[in-house]
């Protein structure tokens, strides 16, 4: 497979070589910074699942309602991956990874005081949805500029910071929240937040092909003329109505099982074993071709719910689903932006990936207030069906890719 660059360079940009060399010390630099942002802001975002239950209790909503929180928030942060993106290849990572602390810290502070539960929607999808917005798609791509031959690899290690922040905050959160209450756990993370963040910063550095972004032209091109880039979005669009299920209602579901066992684990356990899938999947890609890599991550992932559908209230069960899951949802993650520089080159990346995020916003938006409502309506385990029909069509969706981009790839 050949690959294809149709961004074309920005008027003004930086010489190849101005800030570093590519493949050089200074891009793992930027890659411990991109783990750091990943590991703080999803960290925080993937921790909704602990403060479920006491937010539900307090505002006296049902579950669709709550989910809408961490509906409202996926939605912002992928969809505001675009404009962050679009200006991070402009300007460079570090003033919108600072700017996305400010909202984050700040959103972060103002939902721990709300006792209205629309303002808390404002609060905590604007603040948490920006910050998140401001610091996944701008460093993810960011690195992507920084490698040739290791991209896939070093790819997998910034996107590996997802994977330990639900690792570490699921659980934490879920411990602070029974020593302080939901609402100074949101401040204690307000601060945690600001830092790393901070320290991440200082590692955020444009790549050497800085200010190569793509022209407006260029993307409506991309959606208009690529039938690769259409089936790569209704797929990601068809897995996220499902993928965030455990995310929002493991703590609920083990509820209504009567179990006395830990949600905050099983997420710790997803995290941990998507850092697995991040490093181990993305290594592998750069000795293979990514998209297969990524189209069996999707598979395997939407196969995962089944598990899940099996192990009504057994444990051991949904420790094998977290495995599964974990393992999967890695790759899929470290393998998406490998998928799309590979087909579409890495010039103007990070317009691209934001418009390609979109798609795992609308999805995000969507996915857990219906699956809330299908929960409210017929019970987990049709709704556990439900997202192993959609991870399939999802699966299904990818099938033409390859073929579709040789096509596109010949003269």
């Amino acid at each position: 497979m050949r690959r294809r660059t149709i961004l074309a360079p920005a008027v003004g940009a930086s010489p190849p070589g101005a800030d570093g060399a590519v493949d050089s010390a200074a891009g793992w630099i930027v890659v411990g910074a991109a783990f750091l942002s990943t590991y703080t802001i999803f960290g925080v975002a993937y921790s909704f699942s602990a403060f479920f239950g006491s937010m539900s209790d307090e505002f006296g909503i049902d579950r669709g309602r709550t989910a809408l929180f961490f509906a409202l928030t996926t939605f912002l942060y992928f969809v505001l991956g675009v404009v962050s993106g679009k200006i991070a290849d402009r300007i460079g990572p570090r003033p919108v990874l600072l700017f996305g602390m400010v909202c984050l810290v700040g959103g972060l502070l103002a939902t721990s005081r709300v006792n209205n539960l629309y303002v808390g929607y404002a609060t905590y999808s604007l603040g948490v949805g920006i910050g998140v917005a401001c610091g996944y798609v701008p460093m993810v791509a960011c690195v992507g500029g920084w490698f040739a031959t290791k991209r896939t690899t070093a790819l997998g290690l910034a996107v590996a910071g997802i994977g330990l922040g639900t690792l570490v905050n699921a659980p934490l959160a879920e411990w602070l929240i029974e020593q302080y209450g939901w609402r100074r756990t949101y401040v204690i993370m307000a601060i945690g937040s600001a830092v790393l963040l901070s320290i991440a910063a200082l590692g955020a550095r444009r790549p050497p092909a800085a200010g190569v972004a793509g022209t407006s032209t260029s993307l409506v091109h991309t959606i208009k003329s690529s039938r690769p880039f259409w089936l790569l979005y209704l797929s990601m669009l068809v897995l996220a109505l499902p993928l965030f299920l455990p995310f929002v209602f493991l703590s609920d579901y083990l509820k209504e099982q009567d179990s006395t066992h830990s949600a905050g684990l099983l997420l710790g356990l997803i995290g941990l074993s998507s850092i697995l899938g991040r490093l181990g999947l993305g290594a592998f890609a750069s000795r293979t071709v990514p998209l297969r890599l990524y189209q069996g991550s999707v598979l395997v992932l939407g196969l995962s719910f089944v598990i899940w559908f099996v192990a009504g209230a057994n444990y051991q069960w949904l420790l094998a689903f977290a495995v599964v899951m974990g393992v999967s949802y890695g790759g899929f993650i470290a393998l998406a932006p490998a998928v799309a520089a590979d087909i579409f080159g890495p010039a103007g990346l990070g317009g691209l990936l934001g418009l390609l995020y979109t798609a795992a916003g609308i999805g995000g938006l969507i996915g857990p207030p219906i699956m809330g409502r299908v929960i409210d309506s017929f019970g987990y385990r049709p709704t556990l069906l439900l997202a192993l029909g959609l991870g399939i069509g999802a699966f299904l969706l990818l099938l033409p890719v390859g073929a579709a981009t040789r096509r596109a790839s010949q003269p």
